[in-house]
């Protein structure tokens, strides 16, 4: 995916970083609650507990929180699938595409901010996913999309559709647009269209933006790691 030096350091009024702790996954579990509550109250209630996905080795939650407040301020979640892992979720609704059926994908989910949250706060948790994307060398990142403004900046993107409209189960299962982004040439294509994203995402540094350090992708570590996940969420009382 061909990344380069960064030509620019810039520094944002809040922090993103994944999650360490249960403390700061139900943090994070607040925040979609709010968010998807706002405009769907029948999800508030269901986006307050860490689900099934949450508990996976392969998925990582990113948290936003204001530097001065600490208070919590966008959240997103990023799974991996590849050889010998979990299937995303996504897969249950449509099949992986044949060319990746062998390699590494993934599915950016329950990105939140509340109403009025700083634009820049949803921007940031994207390029977090992006970074996470690269890091484990992931070819396709999907995507159910609903609101008709985020079809089409994920288009302007570059973003492929890969069906029409399907109900998505861990989505209320309202109708969205199941789409794709291919990554292997995706900064190309930015650099070619002068894309207005690839300033903030490919050319400028943001220390603010804290990364998961790559996970052990074998099988045997993806169990124990689980293992471990669901025993503390288990313990907390919290898993669904």
């Amino acid at each position: 995916m061909g990344a380069r030096m960064s030509t620019a350091v810039e520094s944002l009024s809040f922090t993103v970083r994944p999650v360490i702790s249960h403390g700061d996954l139900v943090r994070a579990c607040r925040v979609r609650a709010l968010a998807y509550g706002a405009k769907s109250p029948h999800l508030r209630e269901s986006m307050l507990e860490p689900d099934s996905v949450d508990a996976l080795p392969t998925t990582t939650t990113y948290l936003c929180e204001d530097k001065f407040s600490g208070q919590a301020m966008g959240t997103m979640r990023v799974q991996v699938s590849g050889p010998q892992l979990s299937a995303l979720s996504i897969d249950g609704v449509v099949p992986p595409l044949r060319e990746f059926q062998t390699a590494y994908r993934a599915e950016i989910t329950r990105l939140a901010a509340p109403v009025g949250a700083d634009p820049f706060v949803r921007l940031a948790l994207w390029k977090a996913g992006f970074m996470h994307c690269r890091s484990h060398h992931v070819r396709l990142l999907m995507l159910a999309v609903r609101k008709p403004a985020l079809i089409k900046a994920y288009t302007k993107m570059g973003a492929k559709d890969v069906c029409g409209e399907l109900p998505i189960p861990y989505a209320g299962n309202l109708p969205h647009r199941v789409m794709g982004l291919f990554l292997d040439d995706i900064e190309s294509e930015w650099r070619m269209a002068q894309h207005p994203l690839l300033k903030f995402m490919v050319e400028t540094a943001h220390p603010d933006i804290a990364q998961w350090e790559p996970k052990s992708m074998n099988a045997g570590a993806a169990v124990a790691a689980q293992a471990r996940v669901v025993g503390i969420l288990e313990r907390a009382g919290k898993f669904v």
